[in-house]
């Protein structure tokens, strides 16, 4: 799963994030990448600090999503338009090897090899899931590792 945020304490809502998804039913984090920033993409607004987890869940993917709606609720999210400012953004990227095509939940993400913000944290923790070719596709998007 992918989490991001671009207003308030992005870095400290992430983490917090992380935390809350750890407390979720059934639901058990198994590795976490550094936090990093990257520049929106085909939005406006700060930067953004992102960070992806590979979790185990006993929630099917409907269920974490609506849990992972509850957490950017909780977090103040608000969609005012289509890729706004937000405190907290947590996407199911994959859910095991299930596809799914719904106005409410496409599997595996659309467009998460599009995004360098989402590769390079997911090669740390799903390394077979990351290409060399996928990286270089994106090489032009800056992103920085963040340490703290």
């Amino acid at each position: 799963m992918a989490l991001g945020a671009n207003l308030g304490d992005a870095a400290l809502s992430v983490r917090q994030a992380l935390l809350a998804i750890a407390a979720l039913p059934h639901t058990h984090i198994q590795q976490a990448s550094p936090l990093l920033s990257s520049a929106p993409v085909d939005a406006d607004g700060p930067v953004y600090v992102n960070a992806v987890a590979h979790i185990q869940t006993g929630l099917n993917a409907v269920e974490l999503l609506q849990a992972l709606q509850h957490l950017e609720n909780a977090a103040g999210r608000t969609r005012q338009y289509h890729h706004a400012p937000r405190t907290l953004d947590l996407d199911v990227l994959f859910y095991g090897d299930a596809e799914m095509q719904s106005a409410y939940l496409m599997l595996p993400h659309p467009r998460w090899q599009e995004r360098a913000f989402v590769l390079l944290p997911l090669q740390v923790v799903c390394p077979d899931k990351v290409t060399e070719q996928m990286l270089q596709a994106v090489a032009d998007q800056p992103v920085s590792w963040l340490y703290s």
